[in-house]
Formats: structure tokens, sequence, C-alpha cells
């Protein structure tokens, strides 16, 4: 099967990856959607919306091996991102988890690997184990998720820690506070950044001012709210579910959001006006 262009981001290695792929939170937890979950995870892939991001917290593994289904014969074709969760994040325990987590996808290596958001450990205790999966084949990059500027800075400045390739945070029309500071020390930096509920878990699609927007250019709310986020040179992966749920997400990337339907979201969704506290869901 062909894989149509779908838009891509460039890592600070240079490597370009898809702007829009597939978040799997909540996904294989309902054995009578199985299948279809599969299928869109499939189809995803073929419209080009080949980043897929999991966790070993989804689902204790669950959304994990249903993307190793997915996947069978098609891993190549895939940037695959996975998480350690913080309560395992020191150099053996970061390790452990990942293999634990290329089991259940059935994978050899990870594309990226982020810790999922700071706990415990230290960050030079994760960064080590992140290092012993690079030099074992076991991961391509390493990254964090729910990290603000200070834990970024503080990270940069370890030996090594100028290598961290994403930060995946929270970020959407309704939560712009990463626009203040965390966004523009991630662009000096080189960092890409990955939003995770880039439409808000489906509470955005009510909004008047989107629906007002998304109906004056012949789209759905959906698919406006993720061209918003792309157009912030932000990777977006939205949780895909079903078939018509993903055709409907990839058609964002064709989507031109022109000025006076940026204005109209500005107004209705304003950008912060001073340091926002990191939001997580």
């Amino acid at each position: 099967m062909s894989v149509e262009a779908a838009g891509t981001t460039v890592l600070p290695s240079g490597e370009e990856m898809a702007a829009l792929g597939q978040g799997t939170w909540y996904l294989g937890e309902d054995p009578a959607r199985r299948e279809q979950e599969i299928a869109a995870l499939r189809l995803g892939v073929d419209l080009g919306m080949t980043v897929i991001d999991t966790a070993e917290m989804y689902g204790d593994g669950a959304a994990e091996e249903l993307v190793g289904e997915a996947l069978r014969g098609r891993r190549e074709e895939v940037f695959l991102v996975s998480k350690v969760l913080p309560g395992h994040a020191d150099r053996r325990g970061t390790v452990a988890a990942c293999e634990g987590s290329l089991r259940r996808l059935r994978a050899e290596r990870l594309d990226l690997y982020l810790l999922h958001w700071r706990g415990r450990w230290p960050l030079e205790s994760t960064l080590a184990g992140f290092v012993d999966l690079m030099e074992a084949g076991k991961i391509r990059y390493w990254g964090v998720s729910n990290l603000d500027v200070a834990d970024m800075t503080e990270l940069a400045a370890l030996p090594g820690g100028n290598a961290v390739a994403v930060d995946q945070v929270l970020y959407n029309l309704s939560r712009r506070g990463i626009e203040w500071d965390l966004l523009p020390w991630c662009r000096e930096a080189g960092v890409t950044v990955m939003a995770y509920s880039p439409i808000e878990q489906g509470r955005l699609l009510g909004a008047e001012a989107l629906d007002a927007v998304a109906r004056s250019l012949g789209a759905t709310p959906t698919q406006v709210a993720l061209a918003w986020v792309l157009e912030q040179g932000v990777t977006a992966i939205p949780r895909s579910g079903s078939p018509d749920h993903v055709r409907e997400n990839r058609s964002a990337v064709d989507l031109h959001l022109p000025a006076e339907a940026l204005d109209v979201l500005d107004e209705a969704f304003p950008p912060p006006s001073g340091p926002t506290p990191l939001e997580v869901l």
C-alpha cells in the first residue's frame, strides 16, 4: 500500500516526520472496538499519518499491544513513539520499561522514547537510561512530555541533554499558554513540539467561533482545530479511533486558514498575556 504525503516536521537531526500523526490514549481498552481501532490506525498510515504515539501507561500496555497488532508487517512505514512512566524512569527502570514496550509493540526499536512526565527520579538518571537504549539500538531519539521551560532548561544543561528531540505537551486553541515562553524556547533550542489532545478530547467542537470558521471554509470544526495547531509549526497527534475520524483528521493537512479566520480564532481563544503554568491532562 502506498503512503500519501501528509505534511512534515523536521526533527533536530534534520530527519522529517509526519506533522499530523495518530494518538492512542484510551485505544485498546474495549474489545468490541478492537477491529475498528486497528483499521483506523492502518488507514492513518496509508494516508501518511505515520507518527503513532503510545505509552506503557495507556490501558496498562493495552494500547501498545493494539498498535503492535495494527503494525504487523508495516513497522518500517511508521515513526513509532512510546513513553516511560516517571516511576520507572531511573536508569535501569527506563531500559526495562522500554524493553517491555517493545515486546508489546512487537518491535525491535522505537523511533522516539519519551519521559511521560517528571517524577521522583533525577533527569540525569532517565537520560542515562536513554543513552543506554540508544547505544543498544533500541531507540533512535529521546525526548520528554509535560516538561515546562524550567525543566527543559535544566535538562538541556546536563551532559548530553541538548540532544532532546521532542517535548510533547497539551496544546490546542483553548490551551495556548506555551506560546508565552515554552514554544519560543523550544524553537530557539531546535526542539520539536508535539501537541497531544489538539482538539481538547472533543470539548472544543461546540465552540461557536470554531463552528463559524469551519462553515466559512467548508470544513469541519475538527479540521480547523487541527489545521490551527499545524499552522503554529507544532506536530499534532489526535486520537483516531475510527476510519471516518481518521479521514476527517487527514484533511486538516490540506486546509489553509486565512488571516481573517485566524483573527476570529484569536479573538475567541486569545493567546496568553503572561507566563502560564504548563497545563496537563
